[in-house]
């Protein structure tokens, strides 16, 4: 599919102009006739004989900004200048720091805020461990950890590299839900190691994030947190997804009036989104479900399943699936199926396998950039059609859930999380999208509506207290 000029391939451009004469326009009609979009032209400086613009440019990707920049640099009279990309100009010296919340003015304020009045803090902590909670950050603070061993859409870069990707999880922890987040990237991609460090950082956090760790370790290291640990222990990259996926679905079946224990599911990916997805799915009342890998359809049957370790993710896949017995490809699979959900790779479906599901079929291709299929030509058949991205209606985005996941956890003072709260957090989800509301393009409400956060949050909260793992005695903090 054709990639459309994206503000995340944004720059700016200073250019010199002659002051008479056609340029601005030729600037335009360049840009334009390259295939990015003018979002901004301003007049930074003007004399008689020249003015200099900054011509702001979307492009759709690195190399396409360079030829345009090129063919600006043609023009006739035009003096290129100083050309910024906005995306990194954002990321400079990072996007988040830390703040003190009280004013040290004076040696009064530096008494009280460090030493010496600080050790009779320390004390009343020493001798109350639970006070950590209502006299430091821990309260409201999450470690975001990851060894950089699945960036979404870039692998295995490392955790520097993988900086970037925490730092902007903490940016939005504190945007939508109000929660210090704190990136800490491992430089080791050791399950035993990564388990004891996160062991040994855990005093100071009031929850736990992992991020973009790769299946199947991903699996074992929260199974091994969430026993060690008496606070929650939540992997985005599965519940998150989950969360906002069963959501979804929940509204896109009230458009084509299915219920949920009726479809039949076909799944497309057995990682980690996938398996958490499809549990997810379950237990919130899917009975017909077939998931697909990269060597088709998992069954019990299946050569490379017959004598795979019985605690492995896919053996389980294997054994909680498809009671049909279905084998072979994931496009035969799909054939008669209501609803397709795919975190795998792109274009492994076309139009004719949507055309082949039933009627009303929805389609939630979340392959990032790139769909299971193209999201377009899916649309000219399914009933209803959901992706990754935000071009398109209906996108699945995890920042819809884990704010208000964790400002629900932080609030009830949680020490687990569980799939009860999974569950109220997607219920919640769908019913922000209102009755009246609900259609085709909108089963799942904008990441910008300032009801999310808080409908999620309450509801996990309350999911919280009725586990019994809540130690909260008064409302959200």
């Amino acid at each position: 599919m054709a990639t459309a000029p994206s503000v995340s391939y944004s720059m700016t451009v200073r250019l010199e102009v002659p002051a008479s004469g056609t340029a601005v326009s030729q600037l335009t009609t360049a840009v334009e006739s390259s295939g990015g979009s003018v979002t901004g032209l301003d007049v930074t400086a003007s004399g008689h004989e020249k003015l200099r613009i900054d011509v702001t440019i979307a492009a759709s990707s690195t190399s396409h900004a360079d030829e345009i920049v090129e063919g600006l640099r043609d023009i006739e009279g035009v003096v290129l200048g100083k050309v910024s990309d906005r995306t990194f100009l954002m990321h400079l010296g990072g996007k988040i720091e830390m703040a003190s919340k009280h004013p040290i003015r004076n040696r009064d304020d530096l008494s009280m805020i460090y030493t010496p009045g600080v050790a009779r803090v320390c004390m009343a902590i020493a001798e109350n461990p639970e006070d950590a909670r209502r006299l430091t950050i821990k309260r409201n603070s999450v470690a975001v950890v990851t060894d950089g061993s699945a960036v979404l859409g870039l692998g295995n870069i490392g955790p520097m590299a993988a900086l970037p990707v925490m730092e902007g999880k903490a940016a939005l922890f504190k945007r939508f839900a109000g929660i210090d987040a704190w990136p800490i990237c491992l430089d080791t991609q050791d399950t035993d190691a990564i388990v004891e460090i996160v062991k040994a950082i855990a005093p100071g956090f009031a929850g736990i994030n992992l991020e973009d760790i790769s299946a199947p370790r991903c699996f074992e290291i929260e199974a091994r947190l969430r026993e060690a640990l008496d606070i929650p222990v939540f992997h985005d990259d599965q519940h998150g997804t989950a969360i906002v996926v069963l959501a979804a679905l929940t509204n896109a079946l009230r458009v084509v009036g299915k219920a949920i224990g009726d479809v039949r599911v076909v799944m497309s990916g057995a990682g980690a989104a996938g398996t958490a997805i499809l549990k997810l799915l379950i237990d919130a009342g899917v009975k017909h479900a077939v998931v697909a890998d990269i060597h088709g359809v998992v069954h019990a049957g299946r050569e490379d399943l017959v004598s795979a370790d019985p605690d492995s993710p896919l053996r389980w896949i294997a054994d909680n699936t498809n009671p049909e017995g279905v084998t072979g490809t994931l496009k035969e699979a799909v054939v008669g199926a209501d609803v397709f959900i795919g975190v795998s790779a792109p274009n492994v479906l076309n139009g004719d396998d949507v055309a082949a599901m039933a009627d009303g079929a929805i389609v939630f291709a979340l392959a990032n950039p790139d769909p299971e299929v193209d999201p377009t030509i899916a649309r000219e058949t399914a009933a209803v059609v959901a992706t990754g991205r935000s071009d398109f209606p209906n996108q699945i985005n995890n920042v819809l859930v884990f704010p208000g996941v964790f400002r629900g956890l932080l609030d009830a003072q949680s020490r687990a999380v569980n799939s009860d709260m999974m569950l109220a957090a997607a219920r919640a989800l769908a019913d922000v999208v209102a009755e009246d509301e609900v259609n085709a393009n909108y089963i799942i409400p904008s990441v910008f509506n300032d009801k999310v956060a808080g409908a999620v949050a309450g509801a996990v909260r309350e999911a919280a207290k009725a586990a019994g793992v809540s130690e909260a005695t008064a409302g959200p903090a």
